[in-house]
This record gives C-alpha cells, sequence and structure tokens, in this order.
C-alpha cells in the first residue's frame, strides 16, 4: 500500500527510471533517492556540475519516509537546549539559524525550479491542550531571546483557538518559520530535477552487498555499481542493513490521517492557510490542512519495531485508524461528519539525543552516512544534504567541521531491554497524558517513566 502522499503525487507522474543493469561506474554513488539522498545529490550537482553522480533507490524515490510524512517543515531552534549541550552554544546558535535558513533556501528551490508542493510558509503553532502543557515551551523560548534568535511569539487563547481551529488549544506561541509542503510532489519534484540535471537514478534497484576500497563496488540484483565516493541515506533502514547502527536509533511508527475535501467547513473553523499545528505532548498530536481543503492529523510513538526491523505494518493502513479519527473529532466536533480519505504510518529513526547524525562508515575515507532525524526531517534533511555534500567533496567549512559529523551520540540499551522498555515508557507516557487530559495528577511511577523519552518529544525543557 502506498501512503497517501506518494499515491496522489504518482497519479501526475508514475514515471518509473530502469534498474541498473551490468557494470555501471560513478564518482558518486548514493543509496536511497528519499529527501536525504536527492538533496546531497543536487547539492553535490550545483557545487560541481562535472560530478557523475548515480542514486540506486530500492523501491521508487519517496517510497520510504519521504513520501509519507506529516509535511510539516519544522525548524531546531526548539531543540536549542539539547544542541548547546551536545554542541557547545556556538554550534547552537549556528545549527538553529541553519535549521531556519533551510526552510527560505527550500522555497526558493521549488520556486527556481517549478516545483509545485504546494509550499506553504504560515508558521507553526505549539500549543497546549493541559493545564500541565502550560508554559512547557517557555525555558527555551527565553533562551533563544538572549542569542537574538527568538522568531516564536505568544498568542491569546482566542487567538490560537481561532488560528488553530479546536478549542482544545488553550494557549499557543508562533513562529514564521516553518511551512507545509506535499511531501510527495516535493521529493517526486526533487526526483525530476536531479534527472533535468544528469544525476541518473536507478529505481527498483536495491544494494545487496557492497565491496569497500579505494573505489567501492555496490551489488544489485542486475548489475553493478562502482563509485569513488558512497553516500548512505537510508535512513530507517540502516540498522537493518548495518547491525553496527542496531542500537543507535529506536525505530518508532507515526501514524497518520486525512479527511476527505471539505475547505468550507475549515475556513469557518478557523483553518485558512497552511499553518502547523503541534501540541505539548511526548508523542505530540500534529496536524495540517491541504491547498485542496484536507486536514491531515498524526501521532507519533505508537509503533516500536524490535531490533529496529522494519515492520510489515509500516506498509498497510494505520492500526490506529480508530483512534487517530476519534482524536481528530475531538479537536474538530465539526468534523464529525467528514469521512477519513486514507490512514498510513511509517518508520521514524529515533535517535538518543532527537537529532540526526553522520559521518564515515567504519572508518572508511569514502563511504559517509547520515540518518537519525527522530520525526523531523522535511526541512533538516536539506541540511543533511548539505553536510554530506561537503564530506563527499572534502570541504573545510562549518558543516564538515560540526560535530554532526562525529557518529552517533549514545546508544539505546540492548534488546529484549530497549523494546520491553519502550512499550513500558509508551505506556507509562499515555497513562500520564490522559490524566493530565482529565485534570488528574498522574501517579507518580509514569511521571518518573515518562522522563525517560525526553529525546522522543518535540521541545526541550530546561
Amino acid at each position: 500500500m502506498r501512503p497517501f502522499w506518494l499515491e496522489h503525487a504518482l497519479s501526475m507522474d508514475g514515471e518509473l527510471t530502469p534498474a541498473l543493469q551490468g557494470a555501471q561506474r560513478a564518482d558518486v554513488g548514493i543509496v536511497g533517492g528519499g529527501f536525504t539522498g536527492l538533496w546531497t545529490a543536487l547539492q553535490l550537482k550545483q557545487q560541481n556540475p562535472a560530478l557523475d553522480i548515480a542514486i540506486i533507490e530500492s523501491d521508487l524515490c519517496g517510497a520510504g519516509a519521504s513520501g509519507r510524512n506529516g509535511g510539516c517543515m519544522l525548524t531546531w531552534t526548539t531543540k536549542f537546549f539539547t544542541l548547546r549541550r551536545l554542541f557547545g552554544e556556538v554550534e547552537a546558535v549556528r545549527l538553529a539559524k541553519a535549521s531556519e535558513a533551510a526552510v527560505t533556501h527550500i522555497a526558493e528551490f521549488c520556486r527556481k525550479h517549478e516545483i509545485d508542493a504546494e509550499f506553504r510558509q504560515d508558521g507553526t503553532l505549539y500549543t497546549a491542550t493541559t493545564q500541565a502543557q502550560m508554559g512547557m515551551m517557555d525555558p527555551v523560548l527565553k533562551e533563544l531571546d538572549k542569542h537574538g534568535i527568538n522568531s516564536y511569539h505568544a498568542l491569546s487563547t482566542e487567538e490560537v483557538q481561532w488560528r488553530s481551529g479546536s478549542m482544545r488549544n488553550l494557549a499557543g506561541v508562533f513562529s514564521p518559520m516553518a511551512a507545509t509542503v506535499h511531501p510527495g510532489k516535493l521529493v517526486r519534484g526533487l526526483r525530476r530535477v536531479a534527472l533535468e540535471m544528469g544525476i541518473r537514478i536507478y529505481e527498483r534497484t536495491p544494494m545487496l552487498a557492497f565491496e569497500p576500497g579505494p573505489q567501492v563496488t555496490m551489488q544489485t540484483p542486475s548489475g553493478t555499481l562502482q563509485v569513488g565516493k558512497m553516500v548512505l541515506a537510508i535512513n530507517a533502514w540502516m540498522g537493518t542493513l548495518f547491525p553496527q547502527f542496531e542500537s543507535t536509533v529506536a525505530v518508532v511508527s507515526s501514524d497518520m490521517i486525512i479527511t476527505e475535501k471539505c475547505p468550507e467547513l475549515l475556513r469557518m473553523i478557523g483553518l485558512k492557510d497552511g499553518v502547523s499545528v503541534l501540541d505539548s505532548r511526548t508523542f505530540v498530536f500534529y496536524y495540517r490542512t491541504t491547498e485542496d481543503g484536507r486536514l491531515m492529523l498524526g501521532k507519533g510513538g505508537n509503533t516500536f519495531a524490535w531490533r529496529g526491523r522494519i515492520l510489515p505494518v509500516f506498509d498497510q493502513r494505520s492500526p490506529y485508524e480508530d483512534q487517530l479519527k476519534q482524536s481528530l473529532h475531538e479537536f474538530f466536533p465539526a468534523l464529525s461528519e467528514v469521512p477519513i480519505t486514507a490512514s498510513w504510518n511509517g518508520p521514524s529513526d529515533r535517535s538518543v539525543t532527537g537529532l540526526p547524525f553522520f559521518g564515515k562508515l567504519d572508518g572508511h575515507p569514502n563511504i559517509f552516512y547520515g540518518f537519525g532525524y527522530s520525526g523531523n526531517g522535511v526541512g533538516p534533511t536539506y541540511m543533511g544534504g548539505q553536510l554530506l555534500s561537503s564530506l563527499v567533496l572534502g570541504l573545510d567549512n562549518e558543516w564538515s567541521r560540526s560535530p554532526l559529523a562525529d557518529g552517533p551520540r549514545g546508544t539505546f540499551p540492548p534488546e529484549p531491554i530497549r523494546y520491553l522498555g519502550s512499550l513500558v515508557v509508551r505506556n507509562a507516557i499515555r497513562r500520564k497524558e490522559s490524566a493530565e487530559d482529565e485534570n488528574r495528577e498522574p501517579w507518580l511511577i509514569d511521571k518518573l517513566l515518562s522522563k525517560f523519552a525526553n529525546a522522543a518529544g518535540k521541545a526541550d525543557k530546561a
């Protein structure tokens, strides 16, 4: 089953490039045709047009997380405390600014190359839906203020409820430095531009094995690709193919539903633009509208994968569709009679820090990787392309020198502790937030267990 976004995009552009056949060569080979792989290839080509670049994709471009996310293009500003703790104040400020600049860069790229990705820079609204969530953003926003990089401002309760379309939102802060996109159209648009630039793309071409060396040889079902440098851009699939990364991420689902078209109803309740709305739960509810008048609502932190394996459920309708539908009706009673068009889910590669990491595979000087976007990759994958292209080209710049390029920071416990612990913590969070929804005091044990999931939250705490 294809997720809604990708199915919709393919209905307008379903062309497939041929699979790789025979012995092929390139200067750079990229494994993975999603946002990370495409942005890396495009930025390499922009910096060095003479490079011969080939992408191999096991399915078709966008079939992974890039074609099945919520399409919310967010920044790293709310991660400022984590950025500072890991990388120091100067780099934290640089990365926060770079994450906002990525939104602008993507908008400019789409305009220049006429990619109709339904890009709408209408900002994002972080809300509180319970008394327990009130003020959770205050500490990080005060710190952003100190560094002159705070793009957020508080809205009155009335403004929050009108902009968000829901009376459930009690308070909120708004930033204009965010956007929403149709992720299927964006990834297919990037694919088109890559082909126009002369980047070869081989779809339906999984990498079966590779031989490292001065020239890396990738084995595929019907041929080989020999390259001087290789980039692994397969995100949640990394732990499955490379056991050394199994404990560096936890693979967890994000589940989504989308309604039939109801533009008049959406305008009536206040949802008249492309603002993205996220609450302050650990595993957030997030929603946004589409240009054609649908409403998409999603929630992270539902299905956890044993040993980080990509489960069959990730390619099916969401098993949480009924719960998501109930939540949608609680947020928007006016939409209770609007049919649900589709539900889907996908694997998110959540790192210990909640941030992606990059590096050289097993010390090989010509094999690079990057993953761990932790559910926020639509914008940050552009930054991943900046970093990976800098490494491939051997540049000495702020990206190649960034501590983001130093590999994973921390690991999860081994199995079965990681899997069982994830379920225990998830269920504690559910009980805690259910109590808060009902204005009850959560159990102490649930509050304590919930702290283990800080890296999965959307915003830092002081």
